[in-house]
C-alpha cells in the first residue's frame, strides 16, 4: 500500500479538523448529525477532540503494547465557544506527534498491517478528521471539499483495514460476510492521476482482499474520489446518481451487499 505523504497528511488532519470546528460552531451543539445516527454535534467534536488527544498519547509515550493504552481521555470544554480551540490544540497535537523522527518508531499498530504504529494511527486520525468533518459540514449544511488525492489515500487504507486481521478479529460478522467465491468488485475514481485511484476487491472463500489497479469486475463503480470514500464510508448512496456522480456498471447488489455489511461500529 502506497504510505501517504506525511507531511501532507499532518497538515491535512489539522485543516479538516479546523472545517469540522467551523461547521459544529455553525450547526450549534444539540444539532443532529444525520449521517452518524444518535449522535448530536457535541458528541462529534468530543469523539473527534479526545480520539485525537488519545491518539497522541500513544505515539508520544511510543506504546508498544495495547495493554498500556491510555484509560483516561481529554474532557470536552463545557462551553462550546471554547471547542474550536480545544479542537485545534488537539489537532496540532496529533500532527505534531506523527513527527518524521516518530514515523519509524516502535508504536503498537491495531490494524497489524506492515505499516509502523504511527503511520497506522496518522492514517487513522486523518480518515476521522476527513469524514467526521463531513458529517459536521452535512449537519450544518455546509460544503464539504477533500481532495482527490487524500480521498484516494483514505479510500487504500479503506480496504486494507477490512482486509485485515484485525477485522478479522474484532469485526468477524462483517468479514465474514463479505466473503464470497470469487465475486469482484472495481472502484474507479474520475479524478485521481495513474492508477493512484484504482481499487479491485475480490471475495474469495478464505476473505475478502485488495489490490490497486483494473480489471475486469462483476460490478464497476466508477466516480470522483471524494463520492468514493463516502459512499464506501455509507455517508453517501450509492445509487443517487444527482448525489454522487457515480457510475454502476454490472451487478449492483453486489456492490451494495458489500457496503451493507462493511460499516464502522460508531460514526
Amino acid at each position: 500500500m502506497t504510505e501517504l505523504n506525511a507531511e501532507h497528511a499532518r497538515r491535512a488532519i489539522v485543516e479538516h479538523t479546523r472545517r469540522l470546528a467551523e461547521s459544529a460552531a455553525a450547526a450549534g451543539p444539540d444539532a443532529a448529525v444525520p449521517t452518524t445516527p444518535k449522535w448530536t454535534i457535541t458528541d462529534l467534536v468530543e469523539h473527534v477532540g479526545q480520539t485525537q488527544h488519545w491518539v497522541a498519547e500513544i505515539i508520544e509515550r511510543r506504546i508498544t503494547d495495547p495493554t498500556q493504552l491510555p484509560t483516561e481521555m481529554a474532557i470536552l470544554p463545557t462551553d462550546p465557544r471554547e471547542w474550536q480551540a480545544w479542537l485545534s490544540e488537539s489537532a496540532q497535537r496529533v500532527a505534531s506527534a506523527c513527527s518524521d523522527d516518530a514515523l519509524d518508531a516502535p508504536v503498537f499498530n491495531a490494524a497489524g498491517d506492515e505499516r509502523s504504529g504511527t503511520r497506522f494511527w496518522m492514517s487513522s486520525s486523518l480518515n476521522e478528521a476527513v469524514v467526521h468533518g463531513y458529517d459536521a459540514a452535512n449537519a450544518a449544511d455546509r460544503p464539504a471539499d477533500i481532495d482527490p488525492d487524500i480521498a484516494a489515500a483514505l479510500i487504500s487504507i479503506h480496504f486494507a483495514m477490512l482486509t485485515s486481521p484485525t477485522w478479522e478479529i474484532q469485526r468477524s460478522e462483517s468479514a465474514h460476510a463479505i466473503r464470497g467465491t470469487g465475486q469482484t468488485l472495481q472502484w474507479l475514481a474520475t479524478d485521481t492521476a495513474d492508477d493512484a485511484g484504482a481499487w479491485f476487491v475480490e471475495r474469495r472463500p478464505d476473505g475478502a482482499t485488495w489490490q490497486p489497479g483494473t480489471q475486469q469486475a462483476d460490478v464497476t463503480v466508477t466516480g470522483p474520489a471524494r463520492s468514493l470514500l463516502l459512499t464506501l464510508t455509507r455517508r453517501l448512496p450509492l445509487t443517487d446518481r444527482e448525489a454522487t456522480n457515480i457510475s454502476v456498471v454490472g451487478d449492483t447488489d453486489l456492490a451494495q451487499h458489500w457496503l451493507d455489511n462493511t460499516a464502522h461500529v460508531s460514526g
